[in-house]
C-alpha cells in the first residue's frame, strides 16, 4: 500500500525511526507499515555526533539507497531544510526520490539546522519556506511522493506564529503538516482544531523532548494521521551497547549478556544469510 493510501486510511500511521538498513529490516520484520529515516539517527550512529546540521545531502541519499535495497516499506525521509535554497531543495527532491524516498520532510530552519528539541534554533522567513515547498512540488517525479512541511516556530516565534506559518505552508502545497515540538496537550489540541480535515497532521514523539509522549491511540483521537518515534531505536541501542561493553570490559567475557543478544546463528537468521546464499548458489555462484 502506498504512503498516501496509508495516510488516508482509518487508522493513524505509526512510522518507527530507523537509521540504517539493519534497523529498517528489523522494523519491517516487526510488522511496521512504514518507516522514518531520521537525520538525527544518521548523525548519532555514523558520526557519533549531535543533530546540529553535520549530515550532508549525499550521506542521507546513500542511506536511503541502502535501506531501499533491503526493504520495501514506504519510507519517510528527514530532508532537514533541503540543504540550501529552493534550487537545492529541488535537487534534494530529485536525488532522494530516485534513491527510494516516498516522502520528504522539509523544515523552516536556517543553516546549519539543529534537532527540533534542542534550544537555539533560528528560522528563515515564512515566504522563503513556502517557496521551498512549491519548489519541491515542482521537482518531484511522482505525485505519490509526499512533501511534509515542518515549522520549528513554536520555540522561536511562539505558538500563534507557528500556526500562521503552517497556514502558509498548507497554501504552498504541502501534503502533510508537521508543527514541531508542541509543549503540552493544549497545543496539540489547538493544532488539531485548526487543521484536522484540511491536511494530514504529523506528530513527533521524542523521549525526553519538548513534547510529552502520547501514544498512537491518543493522537488518533486528537485527529493526527501520522506519528513518528524517530530516535528511540538509537537511544535503545546506545543504552544496550553501553551495558554490553561495560560488562565485557569488566568481566572479560560476554557470557553474562548472552540472554540479551543474538548469537551468530540468530543474527544470520534475522538478516537472511541462508536465503541469500541459496540464491547465489542458484546462479552457480
Amino acid at each position: 500500500m502506498t504512503l498516501k493510501a496509508l495516510l488516508n486510511g482509518p487508522d493513524i500511521l505509526l512510522a518507527p525511526g530507523v537509521c540504517d538498513a539493519l534497523t529498517a529490516l528489523i522494523a519491517e520484520q516487526s510488522q511496521a507499515k512504514s518507516i522514518y529515516l531520521s537525520g538525527a539517527g544518521i548523525a548519532y550512529t555514523r558520526f557519533g555526533r549531535p543533530d546540529i546540521g553535520l549530515v550532508s545531502m549525499a550521506e542521507v541519499a546513500d542511506t536511503i539507497a541502502l535501506i531501499r535495497d533491503r526493504v520495501s516499506l514506504p519510507l519517510i525521509v528527514d530532508a532537514d531544510n533541503g540543504f540550501g535554497n529552493a534550487l537545492n531543495v529541488q535537487r534534494t527532491m530529485r536525488v532522494f526520490e530516485r534513491a527510494g524516498a516516498n516522502a520528504l520532510q522539509l523544515e523552516d530552519q536556517t543553516m546549519p539546522k539543529r534537532c527540533g528539541h534542542l534550544d537555539g534554533k533560528t528560522l528563515i522567513p515564512a515566504a522563503e519556506m513556502a517557496g521551498k515547498v512549491r519548489a519541491a512540488a515542482d521537482a518531484r517525479a511522482s505525485d505519490e511522493t509526499l512533501i511534509i512541511a515542518r515549522t520549528d516556530a513554536i520555540a522561536v516565534e511562539g505558538f500563534d506564529a507557528a500556526l500562521d506559518r503552517a497556514e502558509q505552508y498548507v497554501d504552498a502545497g504541502a501534503d502533510v503538516l508537521f508543527i514541531e515540538a508542541p509543549q503540552d496537550r493544549t497545543q496539540l489540541e489547538a493544532i488539531a482544531t485548526r487543521f484536522v480535515g484540511r491536511i494530514p497532521l504529523m506528530a513527533n514523539m521524542v523521549e525526553g523532548g519538548k513534547t510529552p509522549i502520547h501514544g498512537t491511540e491518543d493522537l488518533q483521537t486528537l485527529g493526527f494521521s501520522l506519528v513518528i518515534f524517530p530516535g528511540g531505536v538509537v537511544r535503545a541501542l546506545a543504552k544496550t551497547a553501553g551495558d554490553y561493553y561495560r560488562g565485557l570490559v569488566s568481566t572479560g567475557s560476554n557470557e553474562g549478556f548472552k540472554d540479551r543478544m543474538f548469537d551468530f546463528s540468530g543474527l544470520n537468521e534475522v538478516i537472511g544469510t541462508d536465503a541469500m546464499l541459496k540464491q547465489g548458489n542458484s546462479y552457480g555462484d
